[in-house]
């Protein structure tokens, strides 16, 4: 019988310092993986890395930032030369802000598009000669804002669609070789950043867990069991999908929550960038 047992295998979770990127990383580090992380900060690396060896698992990081490719190469670089070559990549880096798009400056859209878009391209272009083929599997971490109009996301709804076509290009390109490529899409997941900004009063809060269909909020445990098995033989036919995880929210929540949303952002003034 299959199961999710990682022990050997090289995981990189690029932005997983933090919420449900270090979820992720958490999860990945209690089913026996070595486990890399990245982020820009480098004590957040130092933290982390600290985190999941004390969860037993062999781990280290590297501080970059996704926009600098370079940075982004010497990074991989560090990771294969302690852990081999890498068997999981999981691209999670991620810039947002709230801001109508006639009070977003053309400095703040452009930041948020080169960190998810440009630095998802960066990442995975990176790793690519380090993945052990056949066999890898890469995970772009997408959001809702990929597939519906969200009021005060233009910026972050072009950035994630243009991940979504990376990973159907890269399926395409890359199944060849034995490297799986999915993107999953998080819905509303309590007690992160990303929730924190987008849903900043409790009135708004609960509005959005009222508008998930099975009426609760994710938790990152949401997601990084849908990358354990994305990652894991019992999803190795599974390729190029683009899989919501969100309770239903796509279905239609996200309207009730915009609608909530919506004052507060008219009032804001204008932002320059991230």
């Amino acid at each position: 019988m299959l199961t999710l047992d990682f022990t050997g295998s090289t995981v990189l979770v690029v932005g997983g310092t933090s919420g449900i990127n270090r979820g992720i990383a958490e999860a990945f580090a209690k089913h026996g993986a070595k486990v890399a992380v990245a982020s820009r900060n480098p004590q957040k690396v130092a933290d982390t890395v600290a985190a999941l060896q004390e969860l037993g698992a062999q781990a280290t990081g590297f501080s970059a930032d996704v926009r600098d490719y370079d940075s982004v190469v010497a990074g991989v670089n560090q990771v294969v030369a302690a852990f081999g070559p890498i068997d999981i990549l999981i691209s999670g880096a991620a810039g947002n802000f709230p801001a109508m798009a006639d009070k977003m400056s053309p400095n703040g859209f452009k930041s948020v598009v080169e960190i998810d878009l440009l630095g998802t391209y960066h990442v995975v272009r990176a790793v690519y000669p380090h993945l052990r083929r056949p066999g890898a599997s890469i995970i772009n971490i997408s959001a809702p804002q990929a597939v519906v109009g969200m009021v005060g996301q233009a910026h972050v709804c072009a950035a994630k669609a243009g991940v979504d076509m990376i990973t159907r290009t890269l399926a395409l390109e890359w199944g060849v070789e034995g490297i799986r490529v999915n993107s999953i899409i998080p819905g509303p997941i309590d007690g992160t950043e990303g929730m924190r900004r987008l849903a900043p009063t409790p009135e708004i809060h609960d509005a959005c867990r009222k508008s998930v269909p099975l009426k609760r909020m994710g938790v990152p445990e949401d997601i990084a069991n849908a990358c354990l098995f994305l990652s894991s033989p019992l999803a190795s036919y599974i390729h190029g999908v683009i899989l919501p995880v969100d309770g239903g929210w796509v279905l239609g929540g996200y309207a009730a929550v915009a609608s909530a949303m919506e004052p507060l952002l008219r009032a804001m003034p204008a932002r320059d960038k991230n």
